[in-house]
């Protein structure tokens, strides 16, 4: 592998891509930790160490790099434009208008992306309105009496609003910049940054208050939790597929054999996303409309079944609805009939199984059978943390930092940059980095 990286940094144009995206990573890096204007950072940084930091925040800590607990520049992080992503494909089945762009090819995608873009800017903006009125109100951090806002204005407010807003609008931008003239995509190595850097934090937290002997533990448990999930998620199901020789013209096209691909792992992190959001919902609902300094019924409620999340309620709630946003994204991206339709199409036909109907059915059945072990390994690895959290007794201090999201999102890149990297060594005959 050091030969590998030693190859890639002799080549020229690969050189470039790699310093390019290291200068976009450090910009990156230099916004997440500067404040927005209008933002007490040492107040900030008092409440920060009085509170828990997981909870209803998690997740979007967790994808802004700890930037949405200091209201820097880029708070809102690269949230927004995973959820328009998701609910521009997922309105492709829905709206045949974005059916018909998805099938166009360059263009319509071209068209698709553009309108992820505005619905990015619409998120961020209420994304940035809620966390401000959050902090305005006293309810980011909790019991927190450090004025956060010295001045809650209108007009400041506005201003912080929009500068978060804005930093969505550049973290989109500087990823797009990585996807063309850099390495991997840039999306992903942004989030892939993001959780990388919380890493650090929460092991040193381990190792200052559990000793270490559990710090060792901890390393050793995430090694195998890393090298399990890279198995599991390079496992996949080939289907043969056969096409059949056809004449066009004088040419014969055709009578090859290649495969289906399906993974185990067919809907990515996508369902732990889902699942972790509908949790957060309720409390943050709560927590925008209650009053901060009084708990109601609802909000105790809301504390100790779904918010703890060391609680074998949250866990087990947590496991099924992971399995069912497996399925159900599953059976909207994976369209058995539609694949069905385009193997027809082109003569292709899977041995012993009737073109059209009867590969949709095999496909279908395929691909259920191999959905819930897929769907069993999402939910372990998800509520790993919160097993952990509720083995130890650590209440809702989670300090367990490679299960859930974070471990299947940082494999998933890693090994898509990987391969990027690889395949264009492979183009220069340099030999690759899994020899």
């Amino acid at each position: 592998m050091l030969s590998a990286f030693r190859s890639a940094l002799a080549t020229p144009d690969l050189r470039k891509k790699i310093l390019f995206t290291l200068m976009i990573v450090a910009v990156y890096r230099l916004g997440a930790v500067t404040p927005a204007p209008g933002v007490s950072y040492p107040n900030v940084q008092a409440c920060q160490a009085e509170i828990d930091q997981q909870g209803i925040y998690g997740l979007l800590n967790l994808f802004s790099g700890g930037a949405l607990l200091q209201l820097s520049v880029f708070a809102t992080g690269i949230m927004p434009y995973i959820t328009a992503s998701i609910i521009v494909q997922l309105l492709t089945v829905v709206i045949p208008r974005f059916e018909e762009l998805k099938k166009e090819g360059q263009a319509g995608q071209g068209k698709l992306t553009q309108y992820t873009r505005y619905l990015t800017i619409a998120l961020a903006i209420l994304q940035a309105t809620g966390v401000v009125a959050l902090a305005d109100r006293g309810a980011l951090f909790g019991d927190c009496s450090q004025p956060v806002l010295p001045d809650n204005s209108v007009y400041s407010l506005a201003i912080i609003v929009l500068t978060m807003t804005a930093g969505t609008a550049v973290m989109m931008w500087m990823g797009e910049l990585i996807t063309e003239r850099g390495v991997g995509n840039g999306m992903s190595v942004l989030i892939f940054l993001n959780i990388a850097s919380r890493i650090p934090v929460e092991g040193a937290n381990i190792l200052n208050n559990e000793g270490g002997m559990i710090f060792a533990f901890v390393c050793v448990l995430g090694l195998a939790i890393i090298a399990s999930v890279i198995f599991v998620e390079q496992g996949q199901r080939r289907i043969p597929v056969q096409y059949a020789k056809r004449m066009v013209g004088r040419r014969m096209y055709g009578g090859t054999s290649t495969y289906l691909p399906i993974k185990v792992n067919q809907a990515g992190v996508i369902p732990v996303i889902f699942a972790s959001s509908l949790l957060y919902l309720p409390d943050l609902l709560g927590r925008l409309i209650g009053d901060p300094n009084e708990a109601s019924a609802w909000q105790r409620f809301l504390q100790t079944y779904l918010v703890d999340q060391s609680s074998w309620v949250h866990i087990l709630l947590y496991f099924a609805l992971i399995i069912f946003f497996t399925y159900f994204y599953i059976t909207i991206t994976f369209n058995v009939d539609d694949r069905a339709e385009e193997m027809k199409k082109f003569g292709g036909f899977i041995p012993g199984i009737r073109p059209g109907r009867p590969t949709a059915e095999y496909l279908g059945f395929v691909l259920n059978r191999i959905t819930f072990p897929g769907s069993i390994y999402l939910g372990i690895v998800a509520i790993l943390p919160n097993f952990f959290l509720s083995v130890t007794q650590q209440g809702a201090n989670q300090n367990f930092p490679f299960g859930g999201t974070a471990v299947l999102i940082m494999v998933g890149v890693g090994l898509d940059t990987v391969k990027q990297i690889e395949s264009q060594l492979m183009q220069r005959n340099y030999e690759g980095f899994l020899r």
